[in-house]
């Protein structure tokens, strides 16, 4: 596959279909880094580096067939996070087809960017028979020049009828990991967290650092704007960057989980691990006309050394 037109010229944002039919877009930039978009689910599929490293799971299971979201990358939880009422578990963004946006708004956004593309969601008459209300939900993925990874979401109450609405919302971003028992989390100590697998029960997170042991499905309260998630055995550091959205879900399925899991390889939890910016613990409200933003920023950084602890200052500030 080519990254230049026919003039030689780089091409940054390119529309392709895959072999079900599905339109995707490819994002590059020039020192080789590549991003791939769905307008299924306005989900991210593939981010990898300028090595061609994929940094993001995405099961060898996944179904690319409506109405199932698809399993890994970046799926958009919309309008809620979680499985509550009458909704469908994290809400229906994830699986209606979304389309370029013709008319994005300005984005305050770096201006050597090229590699960017906007899309919008509206609802559908069959969407407004389960959630009724008038919304534009609009996002813009970017890919930096130096292989950061950058989702802006826009979501603007459209109501012509006086109402609010409320609504949750998480970047359910599954990180590839070598191996999960590897892995630690660090600027999530000592918070409090809501236990989902004991029917959210808050708890204050003990220890230094985060690591994995076992299932997990955590939503942390009132979390920092960054957050590194460490793979030792690749020697590599991922930054979130989270701006709006104030809690972070951290899961795992493990084994027992996993196999239970259709759409998900029996041992693939060992190479993932989701670490989640999200809005959970108090839902958002927008009044007619009102708008809410929420962005995420992932960075891709080399981990180094000094006798197996990591200063997590070090990785945040040079990221």
């Amino acid at each position: 596959m080519t990254n230049t037109s026919s003039s030689g010229e780089m091409v940054y944002v390119e529309h392709k279909k895959d072999i079900n039919g599905f339109h995707k877009v490819i994002l590059r930039e020039v020192r080789g880094c590549s991003a791939e978009v769905y307008l299924y689910g306005a989900q991210v599929t593939s981010w990898k580096n300028e090595h061609g490293e994929e940094l993001l799971f995405l099961s060898s299971k996944a179904i690319f067939k409506p109405p199932k979201a698809i399993r890994g990358g970046i799926p958009i939880c919309f309008p809620q996070f979680g499985n509550h009422g009458s909704l469908e578990q994290h809400g229906f963004a994830r699986n209606r087809t979304w389309t370029v946006d013709p008319d994005p708004p300005p984005f305050a956004t770096i201006s050597h960017n090229k590699a960017f593309i906007d899309l919008i969601l509206k609802p559908s008459e069959e969407d407004a028979k389960i959630w009724p209300h008038r919304y534009e939900f609009r996002l813009r993925i970017t890919l930096g020049p130096g292989g950061d990874l950058m989702l802006t979401s826009r979501i603007r109450n459209t109501n012509i009828d006086g109402k609010s609405f409320t609504f949750t919302f998480a970047y359910h971003t599954y990180f590839s990991v070598t191996d999960i028992s590897e892995v630690r989390v660090e600027g999530l100590e000592t918070l409090d967290y809501l236990d989902n697998l004991k029917k959210r029960e808050r708890v204050t997170e003990q220890g230094d650092a985060i690591t994995f042991e076992s299932e997990v499905d955590k939503t942390y309260l009132s979390t920092p704007t960054k957050i590194a998630i460490i793979d030792h055995e690749r020697k590599r550091t991922f930054v979130l960057r989270k701006d709006g959205l104030p809690d972070a879900v951290v899961w795992n399925p493990w084994d027992k989980k996993a196999k239970a899991i259709p759409d998900f390889g029996d041992d693939e939890y060992k190479h993932m691990l989701c670490v989640e910016a999200a809005c959970v613990e108090t839902p958002i409200t927008l009044k007619p006309g009102e708008e809410w933003k929420g962005r995420q920023e992932l960075s891709a950084v080399p981990s180094s050394y000094c006798s197996g602890q990591l200063d997590p200052q070090v990785v945040l500030q040079s990221g």
